[in-house]
């Protein structure tokens, strides 16, 4: 049960700061004071260096992928201001509080990262017995792909049910759909909220298969006397983000709830020679954003 945050630009560097405000930036942060059970972040970059260059090794990349993760809470990790100013055409950002008794160990802390993809995932898939997916033996998913996704947990057999999709043939976008109708046979009341990013896309799933907060979330919440902002815990919301020339998105940041996300905050672009404010819109259930992370093109489709 996680916070997550994403964000592709039109293929150029910029920063989570640039991208979502200092003053947002801090109070998703501070969601680690619930969300205490470590955090981490996958950036896709471009790096200073020329691509293609052979300097006795490996040819220098033309995308450069970054990942950290540590099991202390965010609120008190000194690297995470570091990487919310780092130059980054794409990122993944998560904020973990551990579901079913899982360990708090790095092998579970996200984002996993296997086959040139980072994954996050907010969600507990059990079933309703409260039985997690990893006491399943008998899930068809291959041992061999939840091994490559270095989890332990029922966020790495999701990332491994996608992975399997993929390597089927389907398109990313399309294999995150497929991976959730296939776990909702079995677990069809679980959360499979999720962002995924390659070196050429960015998707943003939300896939809840309860949008009431369910009592437990509010009892924690409550205790830290942040009760309000539980009531739309499962919510994502989405914002464009803004051009130069205030005519065209360059991008698209998507959230967890948990800050403020305004309607009239986004940028502002000419239609129709009037001017329209691009805020913050929700996205719903069962709704995916799909962006590139090298021209900022993004749409909505439903699973």
């Amino acid at each position: 049960m996680c916070r997550l945050l994403g964000f592709a630009t039109a293929g150029s560097n910029t920063n989570l700061n640039g991208v979502l405000g200092m003053q947002n930036v801090r109070d998703f942060r501070n969601l680690s004071e619930i969300h205490n059970d470590g955090w981490g972040a996958a950036l896709i970059t471009v790096p200073d260096e020329s691509p293609y260059r052979r300097d006795g090794g490996a040819p220098t990349p033309e995308t450069g992928t970054a990942i950290y993760k540590n099991t202390i809470a965010a609120r008190h990790d000194p690297i995470f201001d570091e990487l919310a100013n780092t130059p980054a055409r794409g990122g993944l950002w998560h904020l973990r509080l551990a579901s079913s008794n899982l360990p708090l160990i790095l092998e579970n802390q996200q984002p996993f990262y296997a086959n040139g993809l980072s994954f996050i995932h907010n969600g507990d898939i059990s079933d309703d017995q409260g039985r997690n997916i990893i006491t399943n033996r008998a899930f068809p998913v291959d041992p061999s792909i939840v091994q490559s996704t270095g989890g332990r947990s029922d966020s790495a057999i999701f990332f491994a049910v996608i992975l399997q999709y993929i390597g089927f043939g389907f398109a990313l976008d399309e294999a995150v759909a497929q991976a959730v109708r296939e776990l909702r046979k079995s677990y069809p009341k679980s959360s499979y909220n999720c962002m995924i990013q390659s070196q050429d896309q960015f998707i943003a799933l939300c896939a809840a298969g309860r949008e009431v907060t369910s009592k437990r979330i509010v009892e924690i919440y409550d205790q830290y006397g942040r009760g309000e902002q539980a009531r739309d815990y499962r919510v994502l919301r989405y914002r464009a983000l803004g051009g130069n020339d205030d005519a065209q998105p360059k991008g698209v940041v998507v959230a967890s709830s948990g800050f403020d996300q305004r309607a009239e905050d986004g940028w502002t672009r000419l239609e129709n020679d009037q001017r329209a404010e691009d805020g913050w819109t929700r996205l719903e259930n069962d709704q995916m954003i799909v962006a590139s992370n090298r021209t900022g093109e993004f749409r909505v489709r439903s699973i």
